[in-house]
């Protein structure tokens, strides 16, 4: 299964108000955990869904009434001993300033697209759901980008804002005049800078009354490039429905969280894992999402805040676990730990027991891609089979296929295959805004002539 990385969407075979909560009563959601989570069914396709008003505001509103316990929603730390914990009352109340600032201040409306380009700062979660608040599609990025890659990025999508930090705004400075549709650029940052406008400051002072918009499950939410291994990063856009799926009891199952939960996600905040890992998922089940500033990846960092912090879940690529191994530590058993999960690359085998060996813990592993969110994996408690991925995971119906769409039989090496008809399942991309080149031009020893690609790629934007 480790070689069947090639993806192939299957097609044509058979098989409110913020604050309050229409949602939950009008699909008549039962309880899931504790306090009792919005719950819809793996099947259900709702016509309206907003993840900040149908599931953030109804832990706010948990909070409020006394049946959520005093673990915080966001708890964010760095090295130099800095540490924000903001509970859903408050993360309600500052992504509603947020809104505000996109559609008050800015002039930002439903629809428009804006790149997020920000390290691991709470700024980047007020973003998100502020843009979810709104109906603005948020772009995020990672900040190892250079000037070329964010013009690429705010050109081919007519990006009307950006957010990002002091490090990045002279980047964006510098391709800025050769994007027309670009109207703001907010910095988070402590210092100020020509032709910004300072997120914090006007998170202060705006307004935290905001009316949610009526979003609809199948209205475009964000956009996730790809990572660009056949020629320039395509746009993959997603609807409402990627939240929603991450409410669906066969999505619950993955990681199994509950509110006293506190999962550690440590993915780049470019990648659609962020948003899945450390935003989606975990507050879905009223679960704290622990983060770490982690400029860089220091594997004696992560070991320590593992010690320090009482974290219960761990969510990475296999590479982290690798360096943790690597480590010369005393002991790798983690007083809180209970679960962790990984994904990205490869596992291998030996890996997986080694980590099983040192903390005692099992390390379970998860495929997806910019296209589908999470779309297989080994659910906890499921028996873990060295070398495979696990299962589909619903409503996703997954089969290996050959390169005409046929379903190849078991041990046979394919593509995998999700099937869209008769029914698109939700959490799947809509569709790439910007197609690209079908056909790779390539040389007669088979290598991909990257020149022609990025003349063809260019030519069709």
């Amino acid at each position: 299964m480790q070689r069947l990385m090639k993806f192939r969407v299957l097609w044509g075979i058979h098989k409110s108000r913020c604050g309050l909560h229409p949602a939950l009563q009008r699909l008549r959601c039962r309880s899931l955990s504790g306090a009792g989570a919005p719950r819809w069914n793996d099947y259900d396709t709702p016509e309206e869904f907003n993840f900040a008003s149908d599931v953030l505001d109804y832990w706010t509103q948990m909070e409020k009434e006394g049946k959520r316990g005093p673990n915080p929603a966001l708890w964010w730390v760095n090295n130099q001993g800095d540490e924000v914990k903001w509970s859903f009352r408050e993360m309600t109340d500052l992504t509603r300033r947020a809104a505000n600032v996109f559609t008050q201040t800015c002039g930002l409306q439903e629809g428009d697209h804006l790149a997020l380009i920000l390290p691991r700062v709470p700024e980047w979660w007020l973003v998100i759901v502020g843009c979810i608040r709104t109906g603005i599609i948020f772009m995020p990025g990672t900040t190892q980008m250079k000037a070329k890659d964010i013009l690429y990025r705010l050109q081919v999508s007519k990006a009307k804002g950006i957010v990002t930090t002091d490090t990045l705004a002279p980047e964006v400075d510098s391709v800025a005049s050769e994007c027309p549709a670009l109207k703001t650029k907010l910095l988070v940052s402590d210092h100020s800078r020509k032709g910004w406008l300072d997120f914090r400051s006007l998170i202060k002072s705006e307004s935290p009354v905001h009316t949610c918009i009526k979003s609809k499950t199948l209205d475009p939410m964000a956009v996730f490039f790809t990572s660009g291994t056949t020629g320039f990063p395509k746009m993959a856009k997603h609807s409402h429905g990627l939240a929603l799926r991450s409410v669906f009891p066969s999505c619950r199952k993955l990681l199994q969280l509950k509110t006293s939960d506190v999962l550690w996600c440590l993915s780049d905040t470019g990648w659609i894992l962020a948003v899945l890992g450390s935003l989606l998922e975990p507050w879905t089940a009223g679960s704290t999402v622990f983060v770490h500033h982690l400029p860089q990846f220091d594997p004696k960092v992560i070991v320590q805040t593992l010690f320090k912090y009482p974290i219960t879940q761990c969510f990475a690529a296999p590479s982290v676990f690798r360096m943790i191994l690597q480590q010369n530590s005393t002991s790798l058993r983690f007083p809180t730990l209970e679960h962790c999960c990984t994904g990205g690359e490869a596992l291998l085998p030996e890996e997986q027991e080694l980590w099983r060996r040192q903390t005692g813990i099992l390390l379970y592993q998860a495929y997806g891609q910019s296209e589908t969110g999470i779309s297989c994996g080994t659910l906890r408690g499921m028996k873990i089979k060295p070398g495979s991925m696990g299962k589909a995971i619903p409503p996703y119906d997954i089969q290996i296929i050959d390169d005409k769409g046929n379903i190849l039989p078991p041990n046979t090496e394919g593509n995998i295959g999700i099937r869209i008809k008769p029914t698109r399942p939700t959490g799947i991309f809509m569709y790439y805004e910007v197609e690209f080149v079908s056909e790779l031009p390539k040389t007669v020893t088979g290598k991909i002539q990257r020149s022609e690609l990025r003349k063809k790629e260019f030519g069709q934007v």
